[in-house]
């Protein structure tokens, strides 16, 4: 259990840990189960030589105690820990592609699987950053990395003190604030999503906290035809986020 110690995260699973090699994100070593020599492993040691990984082989009971998870197959990656940006280095983001700002705000979101499907969600649809709270929520961990499938590598994520009053910076900066609210009466393919915006999502349970309902420019819903009167929150996320990208295409 030493390397758990020295180490301050790990990223396991082989498409997770090809991702992070491609993305030349900085990798402290790499475990690989002796023996393990079936699929994509080989591409995977090929590739970390020829980048200067040092790749280790240990034995499986060893790896076992080393995992987090127990479908690592057969590969973890030592990793520094995850890199936040600043809200300014999102709005550059945007700057460089010549794009009006979009920006997720996550209220809350606290279910790292959660996390890991909205970021891999934002990264498909062309979100130019996420803005997560420093607390109570859910951080970048090895899970949210494996769940994203790599996607956490290319996406610009910002953590806040405040989102309240990351929300006032993003307005300056003439964003609109779109919140997602059950309560309201305008469902989400009847509003505007074009233009400078920022989508926000609240956590699996409460939804958005009121501070931040009050600080939205508007409010969206999803309709609800069943029994079940929520959705979960990737789900949600994913279904405000690709409207607004059929928008901005039109």
């Amino acid at each position: 259990m030493e390397e758990k110690r020295i180490f301050d995260d790990q990223i396991e699973g082989r498409n997770a840990v090809l991702e992070l090699i491609e993305s030349g994100k900085d990798i402290n070593k790499i475990f690989v189960t002796k023996g393990e020599k079936h699929g994509s492993i080989h591409k995977i040691i090929a590739l970390a030589k020829e980048h200067k990984i040092i790749v280790v082989q240990k034995e499986k009971r060893q790896m076992d105690e080393i995992a987090t998870t127990p479908n690592y197959q057969g590969i973890i990656a030592l990793v520094p820990p995850y890199e936040y940006c600043e809200i300014e280095d999102i709005l550059q983001v945007a700057k460089e592609r010549k794009e009006d700002p979009f920006i997720l705000i996550l209220d809350g979101i606290e279910d790292p699987h959660n996390l890991g499907a909205i970021i891999r969600t934002a990264e498909t649809a062309g979100v130019h950053g996420i803005i997560i709270p420093k607390r109570r929520a859910a951080s970048v961990n090895s899970t949210v990395n494996k769940v994203s499938a790599g996607a956490v590598q290319h996406m610009k994520i910002a953590r806040v003190t405040n989102i309240s009053d990351a929300i006032e910076r993003l307005k300056k900066e003439g964003l609109w604030i779109c919140g997602t609210d059950m309560n309201t009466n305008k469902y989400y393919y009847d509003q505007d999503l074009t233009g400078a915006i920022a989508i926000v999502i609240g956590s699996e349970g409460n939804g958005m906290s009121q501070k931040v309902t009050k600080n939205c420019d508007f409010l969206v819903k999803i309709p609800m035809k069943g029994k079940i009167t929520s959705l979960n929150a990737s789900v949600s996320a994913g279904i405000i986020i690709y409207e607004a990208v059929k928008q901005r295409k039109n």
